[in-house]
């Protein structure tokens, strides 16, 4: 049996709600207001609870929202394991603006954490016999940003797959100096790292020859609107988008990685894995909030797809 370990190095409390106007200078009104345990990888092994997997997480927890944040996963199918940080977990927060279908999102850059705090994730990491590790989310304050590429090197050492999820300098820095196995950018995400703007024809050849130099073995682009790229060194994989009505892209990537690592788990190829990330990043985007996606929705999608071809 594959195992699955997700890792959460800036986790939060995910709060969303809805408004007819947000306005400047006076007060918004807010209703249906739902709160969820958040930040990638989290949201990555709930989303693999979801779809009736079982994985271990690891995540930092600090302050009173620490408290909140382990008392919500706790009725969760997840074997979590929280390592103590001074500084409170970041409590994050999205308004949906009904008269314009428009949402807004307010994300804190997070705890500072120091190195004497990261170090004993390190050595859990080492000591886990994790076949997939996921590590998917923004460093918190005071991470070097190399911290993915000392994660990779550590994950190699064990022989296990590494599949990150990131932006910025630590995507950067992984991708010029790591071995991973699967590494899901988003176009935006993956054009800061390049430099440079990408039609939608240059996507796949250009993450191509990032999988040739030795980086990962894969790379999946998710194009938003526009569907998703999968690149591998002999093959070049493009779905389109899955028509469903937009309610919030928050966490649809998240989504999207755990629905390819999920069906990597149990067994499935590369290209199924890759239409059923799509499929759970497409159902995520049907639901209001940060709820991400619901297990029927994603498996409907998926096989109507399959009949599409």
């Amino acid at each position: 049996m594959t195992k699955i370990l997700c890792l959460a190095l800036n986790p939060s409390i995910d709060i969303s709600s809805d408004a007819e106007v947000v306005r400047h200078t006076h007060k918004t009104r807010t209703h249906n207001q739902q709160q969820f345990p958040g930040g990638g990888g989290i949201n990555v092994a709930r989303v693999i609870a979801t779809l009736g997997g079982t994985c271990d997480l690891m995540f930092l927890s600090g302050g009173a929202t620490g408290e909140l944040l382990e008392a919500m996963l706790k009725p969760l199918p997840i074997f979590e394991r929280p390592f103590p940080i001074h500084d409170p977990v970041r409590v994050a927060y999205a308004v949906h603006e009904t008269s314009t279908n428009l949402e807004y999102r307010f994300v804190p850059e997070g705890p500072l954490v120091t190195e004497v705090e990261l170090a004993p994730v390190f050595e859990a990491i080492a000591a886990s016999d994790a076949d997939i590790i996921v590590a998917s989310g923004s460093l918190p304050r005071g991470v070097a940003d190399d911290t993915y590429v000392r994660l990779a090197e550590i994950v190699a050492a064990k022989g296990a797959r590494l599949v990150l999820d990131t932006s910025g300098l630590p995507l950067s820095e992984a991708l010029s100096r790591s071995r991973m196995f699967l590494v899901k950018p988003s176009l935006g995400e993956f054009e800061a790292f390049l430099g440079r703007k990408l039609t939608h024809e240059e996507v796949g050849p250009a993450a191509q020859d990032r999988v040739r130099t030795g980086a990962a073995e894969y790379i999946a682009v998710t194009l938003g609107a526009d569907g998703a790229v999968l690149a591998a060194a002999d093959r070049i994989i493009r779905l389109p988008a899955i028509d469903v009505p937009v309610n919030s892209a928050t966490g649809a990537g998240d989504s999207f990685v755990a629905g390819m690592v999920w069906a990597l788990a149990e067994g499935r190829d590369i290209e199924e894995a890759f239409r059923l990330g799509q499929a759970a990043g497409a159902a995520t985007v049907m639901t209001a909030g940060t709820e991400l996606c619901r297990r029927g929705d994603v498996f409907d999608l998926f096989e109507r797809e399959q009949r599409r071809g």
